[in-house]
């Protein structure tokens, strides 16, 4: 019989542990993986004098992905030893989120480099299935790894991919292979409005006029008067949310919802990209209305550029004594859309898996680590600190169809300038394809998706719509994160259903299993030449009527909406 590493032959030899009782030889540790002095210590290297507090999983398991291109078995065993959680707590974890690869004992790890193609519906309008399959056949699958992605919030420059960290725009298989042997897979950042710049603009002196002697009540006053509602979907006005958060007692959390996840939508990337500061002071205005202890800024992954340059500016807000040390915590996701859903988003920056919570209670009332916790959309609080410097009127001014204020359209497709069009909030799909300078060449309007897949389709027909909050719900969609896809005569119905379904497939969470097993079912039946109607509209109702969270209940939109306008595709 095989020794164990710690027997000895001499039966009289001192034991060092027994891990079982009764009969038997018992253990001199206990089952499971046994923790390595190897990976230990490189765990220990990249914590350095960290805390190793719980809710930091996720930021040191991306310490360790970063660093070695994967999660091993042993490392995972390391970091778990070293935050004193249990293997099942950290494993769970690692494999809940897209951007890790964990490599069980014997498995390959990855190659060294990854290249993400996303296959969202304006990628897809794009070509990306056939550059994925160019890719795969024409690199070699031992040096690079071909994977697809959702959205990564580059729809106006479709199709999109991303090597390592480095984004490439309108991409090709030249495109690809001149950036691999150029070495070029590190983060670009682009140009932008910096601290000094904006400063010298007055930026931030809104804020410390409101830190002497401002009334937060005035500024909510201001907020709703200027009618700013949440530009993350879900359309709330956004100063009710103060006073919901001021009633509770403190100490108090803001979270800021940087994970733009809904395909087609790309606006708080634009923003951030070229103010960030605007958001930034706007953040911190809202922090000190509910006097928040701590903010919480949730960004993606998919925008490494982001988040790059977030660290920058949140430093520079350091030095210039506008923020303590540490009072804005930027965390990072990881590769998971149910994260845009708030509570979702909170349980992830608690370091534990993006499983949305059971309401009530809300997160205003119970939110990050069970405290009050205000949460808002990155857009939202670039309007929030707009408003504050310019009046209401930044928004209230604008009329259009009956509809005031302003919407940052995200605007992809078959359009002939894909891009974030600024346009008053009653535009209908007509003015919204007149900004992007119409249909793109030999292309005829067909369809459009007013507000990512979650809005379904709605057929070119129904061009006099106005697109904002409460005006598509009487037609079973709304506007959502005002993602517009635009769809032409070249496209299917049919086909685009089917991929915003298969989007739903991939990104539920699978806590609830009209979700989980609904989505799966929904994309066998959708790939029919015919569609059985009845079953796929009681798959919807189940779904709709059962699911958690707003994922699983808007996931059938896309279906009702083809079974309704285009039933000749199906």
């Amino acid at each position: 019989m095989a020794l164990d590493d710690h027997e000895t032959a001499d039966a009289n030899a001192p034991r060092k542990g027994v891990w079982k009782s009764g009969k038997g030889k018992g253990r001199s540790h206990p089952k499971g993986r046994q923790l390595q002095d190897g990976p230990w210590e490189d765990v220990r290297g990249l914590l350095g004098d960290k805390p190793r507090r719980s809710d930091l999983l996720i930021e040191y398991l991306h310490l360790i992905q970063d660093k070695y291109g994967h999660l091993s078995a042993a490392h995972l065993r390391a970091l778990a030893e070293e935050m004193r959680m249990s293997m099942a707590e950290v494993y769970e974890v690692a494999t809940f989120y897209a951007h890790f690869d964990v490599v069980k004992e014997g498995e390959t790890p990855p190659p060294a480099l990854t290249i993400r193609v996303c296959d969202s519906l304006s990628c897809e309008l794009a070509g990306a299935q056939a550059l994925k399959a160019a890719l795969e056949d024409g690199l070699d699958a031992s040096a690079v790894r071909v994977l697809r992605a959702p959205c990564m919030g580059r729809c106006d420059t479709a199709p999109g991919l991303e090597i390592g960290h480095n984004f490439v725009d309108h991409a090709t298989l030249d495109k690809v292979k001149q950036v691999i042997v150029a070495g070029d897979t590190h983060v670009h950042v682009p140009d932008y409005e910096g601290f000094d710049a904006y400063a010298a603009g007055g930026g931030y002196e809104t804020l410390k006029k409101l830190r002497r002697d401002g009334d937060w009540e005035a500024v909510q006053e201001s907020l709703l008067e200027a009618g700013l509602r949440g530009l993350g979907g879900a359309g709330f006005p956004s100063g009710k949310k103060w006073g919901f958060v001021r009633d509770n007692a403190g100490p108090r959390y803001l979270a800021v919802n940087g994970d733009e996840g809904e395909p087609g939508t790309f606006k708080d990337r634009w923003y951030l990209e070229r103010v960030p500061h605007l958001f930034l002071e706007g953040m911190l205005i809202a922090a000190w209305a509910v006097e928040a202890e701590k903010v919480f800024l949730y960004m993606r992954d998919e925008y490494p550029q982001v988040l790059a340059l977030l660290r920058k500016e949140i430093t520079a807000l350091e030095d210039a004594g506008i923020v303590a040390a540490g009072y804005i915590d930027l965390r990072r996701g990881a590769g998971a859309y149910i994260c845009g859903e708030e509570s979702a988003m909170i349980e992830s920056i608690e370091g534990k898996r993006g499983l949305p919570r059971h309401r009530p209670p809300y997160v205003a009332q119970v939110g990050i680590f069970g405290r009050p916790t205000l949460v808002h959309n990155v857009e939202t609080l670039h309007w929030v600190a707009r408003i504050c410097r310019e009046g209401p009127q930044v928004l209230n001014s604008t009329e259009k169809n009956g509809r005031k204020g302003l919407r940052s359209y995200s605007v992809s497709g078959r359009v002939a300038k894909p891009g974030m069009y600024e346009l008053p909030a009653g535009s209908t799909i007509t003015d919204v394809i007149e900004a992007a300078g119409g249909m793109a060449d030999g292309h005829r309007f067909k369809a459009y998706q007013p507000g990512g897949p979650s809005s379904g389709l709605l057929p070119a027909s129904m061009n006099d719509i106005p697109l904002d909050f409460d005006t598509l719900q009487p037609h079973g969609s709304f506007i959502g994160s005002a993602a517009v896809v635009v769809l032409s005569d070249r496209d299917s119905a049919k086909g685009a259903a089917l991929n915003m379904l298969r989007f739903f497939e991939d990104e539920s969470c699978g806590q609830c299993t009209p979700c989980r097993v609904g989505c799966e079912k929904a994309v066998k039946l959708m790939q029919a030449d015919q569609w059985d109607k009845p079953l796929l509209e009681e798959l919807s109702t189940a779904m709709v009527d059962a699911s958690i969270c707003g994922l699983g209940q808007a996931a059938p939109n896309p279906i009702r909406m083809v079974i309704k306008h285009f039933s000749h595709e199906v």
